[in-house]
């Protein structure tokens, strides 16, 4: 029973001497020519605009919080799908009534206006 404890330990040290390796091999190795280029920030190809500690409206705080509350419905809906025929009717009438509620929700949400930007 030690044997295999140890063949695990062994398989275990024999990684960590790797990816230390690999670290301070590259850190070692790896050319270092800094430049002012090199060394601005870049986003997706497009030049920065303003500083960074600028404030980010509440209301890409609102759309971020809403992606998620109707984003979960999937984790939720996935498994329903996949034991359909098992849940039958009783099944299918919980989903709708899962889904009227996350519908009268969006509608809410559109009514207020938290999903229009100007």
């Amino acid at each position: 029973m030690k044997t295999e404890y140890i063949a695990l330990l062994m398989l275990m040290g024999l990684v960590v001497i790797t990816a230390l390796g690999m670290l301070v091999g590259s850190h070692f190795l790896s050319a270092r020519r800094p430049t002012k280029v090199k060394s601005t920030p870049y986003e997706s190809g497009i030049p920065v605009l303003g500083g960074t500690r600028e404030r980010f409206s509440v209301k890409f705080y609102l759309v971020a919080m809403l992606f998620i509350v109707f984003d979960i419905e999937t984790v939720f809906m996935i498994p329903w799908g996949v034991s359909f025929r098992q849940l039958g009717l009783f099944g299918l009438i919980e989903m709708l009534v899962f889904v009227l509620i996350l519908l009268v929700g969006f509608i809410y949400v559109w009514k207020r206006g938290a999903l229009e930007w100007d």
